[in-house]
């Protein structure tokens, strides 16, 4: 058999290729990454730049009480719907880091130092994203508090239960600081959770922080740009916000909706953490279809991270189309 020039060439090419690609594999060889990259993400509202903060995500089996007013089969079949896995729910935390050029301000705070000891570290990362986004607590000047729930206002303190934000004017709501300050209320309490809530926010404002807060009404601006509006329900004193400058305008609805998926698109279910369903249910179908009218981009604590969207009516319920990540901002 007669062997070409063409084929000696193709032959010799091979044979020098041949140890390089052995050793391009053998360079590919790496250790399987066990952790995300820092999360945060930013995007402008007019002149204010926003910072999305993840405080990490939650995951556990459904039970049959999570809904209080829907069976474990009609969950489910949301969940495999919106292509999350059945018989578990996962829930998101994402406060926000706002610089108006003048202020830096912080929307709630997160699950704290004890629920990331507790949870190995899938929640309690807001202090390490948001220092890995910049920013210093010491330098932070209000904390705006929507509500006092445990993964709002756990991250107020240190593990060594000292401020958090040393430095920062500590803004909560007038409805809400009455209602779990006031110890008629807490003698009311009608459960373990709730005598436990109690308990965690006497620990946080009281003895930890000695009350040095400013109580906030609605419908002022609490912050540059930030005008608080009451959304009743899931607490007393429950707040979400309109954020806007120039143009700009975003609705950060704090815990209008829980995980989207269930409660944007099933409005009319009430989740077990809503102290008042029925006001909660009254209070999301005004707030979902008031920015589906205006065509609001919304900001939710508890949708899945960065957490900003777009709503549009679907039904009798609603879908979060989420905004696409923008590269710059």
């Amino acid at each position: 058999m007669e062997i070409s020039r063409r084929d000696a060439l193709t032959g010799a090419a091979a044979l020098a290729a041949a140890p390089l690609l052995a050793s391009t594999r053998a360079r590919a060889a790496a250790p399987v990454a066990d952790k995300q990259a820092p999360s945060f993400y930013r995007y402008k509202v007019g002149d204010i730049q926003v910072t999305v903060v993840s405080d990490g995500a939650s995951t556990f089996p459904l039970a049959d009480s999570f809904v209080m007013n829907a069976k474990k089969d009609e969950v489910n079949a949301a969940l495999d719907k919106a292509f999350q896995p059945k018989d578990k729910v996962t829930i998101h935390f994402a406060p926000l880091v706002l610089n108006t050029g003048g202020k830096l301000v912080v929307i709630d705070t997160g699950n704290g130092p004890a629920a990331s000891a507790s949870s190995k570290g899938s929640v309690g990362q807001f202090p390490s994203n948001m220092v890995a986004a910049g920013f210093d607590p010491k330098a932070v000047d209000m904390v705006v508090i929507s509500h006092f729930h445990g993964d709002h206002v756990n991250g107020l303190l240190t593990a060594d239960g000292t401020p958090a934000f040393p430095n920062a004017e500590i803004l909560v709501p007038v409805t809400e600081w009455k209602f779990w300050m006031d110890d008629g209320e807490m003698s009311r309490a009608s459960n373990d959770r709730m005598k436990g809530l109690f308990k965690n926010n006497r620990n946080i404002f009281e003895a930890a922080l000695k009350k040095k807060v400013t109580p906030y009404e609605w419908g002022k601006e609490v912050a540059p740009g930030l005008l608080a509006v009451e959304t009743v329900g899931h607490t007393p004193g429950h707040t979400s916000y309109v954020l806007s400058s120039g143009s700009g305008k975003v609705y950060v609805q704090s815990d209008v909706t829980n995980n989207p998926c269930l409660f944007a698109a099933n409005p009319g279910w009430h989740a077990f953490f809503d102290q008042d369903g029925d006001v909660a249910e009254k209070t999301r179908r005004r707030v979902y279809d008031m920015v589906v009218a205006e065509r609001l981009q919304v900001q939710g604590f508890h949708y899945p991270f960065p957490g900003l969207g777009n709503v549009e009516k679907d039904g009798d319920g609603y879908r979060v189309v989420p905004a696409p990540w923008n590269p710059t901002i």
